[in-house]
């Protein structure tokens, strides 16, 4: 059966990812919506530039159509954060983008979000898998009665539709885009074969930076790369921003909700250095006041900036919801995750990877200060700390193994360090008294078992994740 994880439903293109179950998932949010009486509001729908994204949304058309409910389809590839503004500036009950977002070419998937714009929940995610069983055991692999997509745009049941210029207008009134003319910044741009090089060329140039582009036409092998902004997939960024002297360097995933950066210097910086650049930013330079959320494998950097201002940072299990709804009770300013999702309190309620860029720009004209300066003055303030990230393949029957050992057991491996405590929040996580910390948890969008090590330097934190290693016999 089809399951959620933390970044909605993803599955290989052919093998869960079939027309078959597009269209179930599409039927059970036909139900989930008609049980809530919020049907007649519709939902809308957008997509990338992934293999089938459009034809899903035609495929799922069909089911609403069939069902009486009404699909406002976003009709070209859109950023995914342009689907969750939509559904929270227009108050709809649910939106749904076609994505897998950083996940290789062969996957494909789709995001619900629901009332404000937000990721569905568990509570959400499993009232969609109940109705998903509940019409699977009606149906018994009959195809499910539809509409054909020309009929339902001839009785209204779809309209067709480009909200973009509403979206982008929306960051442009957030941004300083005065001081950003003024700066004359020389940019360069990869949006990794993506979504987003209308929307961040656009706002660009509306600011009189000099744009380059590389990778941006449409290419659903991603350039045979993994389209997720890391070190490794950004060589190129690199390369150019080096040898055209360019003030920084942006990139964006696949549907446009993570961001990658490449400095003035060629370097890379991690999603952990823009949370902690974004949030000394908005606190320093603009004046905000507010606490900062994160999720346990993100880094402490953010508690030590936090402190230094006097504020509060707060963990939360990984999953966007979480930051979300914990920066919606907290009054955050600022929530994001070490693998390069984040938002600001007064945009939307999830990962925006167009308006982080467009903060990391008018950051770098407002301070008059190159990007590798500004990271060097919070190294000064407050230190540097080292995090080692590493990847396991698992099968299911490792996984159970291991889930055993660490969760249900919770077995550790000797450390010489001295602990300070251990938390089950989300996988196992240990923290010691150096304020460095371990943890190794489940991917819950990939078969993966994720361990992250943060210590005061690189030796320690190598030194720990292999101790962890030779323990589960990785």
């Amino acid at each position: 059966m089809m399951a959620f994880g933390t970044g909605g439903w993803r599955a290989i293109i052919g093998d869960e990812f079939t027309k078959a179950n597009i269209q179930i998932l599409a039927k059970a949010m036909a139900r989930k919506m008609k049980a809530e009486g919020v049907e007649e509001k519709g939902i809308v729908m957008g997509y990338d530039r992934r293999f089938l994204s459009k034809e899903t949304i035609y495929w799922s058309c069909e089911i609403f159509a069939e069902e009486g409910i009404k699909v406002w389809f976003i009709d070209r590839s859109v950023p995914t954060p342009l689907v969750m503004f939509y559904v929270m500036k227009h108050n709809m009950p649910y939106g749904m983008m076609v994505t897998a977002s950083h996940n290789p070419a062969i996957y494909n998937g789709i995001k619900v979000f629901t009332e404000g714009g937000r990721d569905a929940n568990e509570i959400q995610t499993q009232d969609i898998e109940c109705y998903i069983k509940e019409i699977e055991d009606e149906f018994r692999g009959k195809p499910l009665p539809s509409m054909p997509y020309e009929n339902a745009l001839k009785e209204g049941l779809v309209e067709e539709f480009n909200p973009l210029n509403e979206y982008l207008d929306n960051i442009i009134d957030n941004i300083d885009m005065q001081k950003i003319r003024d700066a004359g910044l020389n940019i360069a741009l990869d949006p990794m074969y993506g979504v987003s090089q209308t929307s961040l060329k656009t706002i660009l140039l509306t600011a009189r930076c000099d744009v380059n582009l590389i990778n941006e036409r449409h290419d659903t092998l991603f350039g045979g790369r993994l389209p997720a902004p890391t070190d490794g997939t950004l060589r190129a960024l690199k390369t150019y921003v080096i040898d055209y002297g360019c003030d920084i360097g942006l990139a964006t995933d696949g549907d446009a909700d993570r961001i990658g950066v490449i400095d003035d210097k060629g370097r890379f910086l991690h999603a952990n250095d823009i949370l902690v650049l974004l949030y000394y930013y908005l606190v320093k330079y603009k004046g905000w006041k507010g606490p900062v959320v994160r999720n346990v494998a993100t880094t402490h950097m953010l508690d030590k900036v936090a402190e230094g201002f006097g504020e509060t940072c707060y963990e939360v299990p990984v999953g966007f919801k979480h930051i979300s709804a914990k920066m919606q009770e907290t009054g955050a300013i600022l929530g994001g995750e070490s693998s390069g999702g984040l938002t600001v309190r007064g945009h939307i309620n999830g990962k925006d990877g167009v308006y982080a860029a467009m903060l990391l720009v008018e950051m770098l004209a407002v301070t008059g200060k190159k990007m590798s300066q500004i990271m060097e003055d919070i190294q000064k303030e407050y230190g540097t700390i080292h995090m080692e990230e590493r990847d396991y393949k698992m099968t299911q029957e490792r996984k159970e193994e291991i889930f055993h050992m660490l969760m249900e057991e919770k077995l550790l491996p000797k450390i010489d360090v001295p602990m300070r405590d251990v938390s089950y929040l989300d996988g196992c996580k240990v923290y010691f008294e150096n304020g460095g910390w371990i943890i190794a948890r489940f991917s819950g969008t990939e078969p993966l078992l994720r361990i992250f090590c943060e210590m005061p330097d690189e030796t320690q934190a190598k030194a720990l994740c292999e101790k962890f290693e030779t323990f589960l016999d990785l």
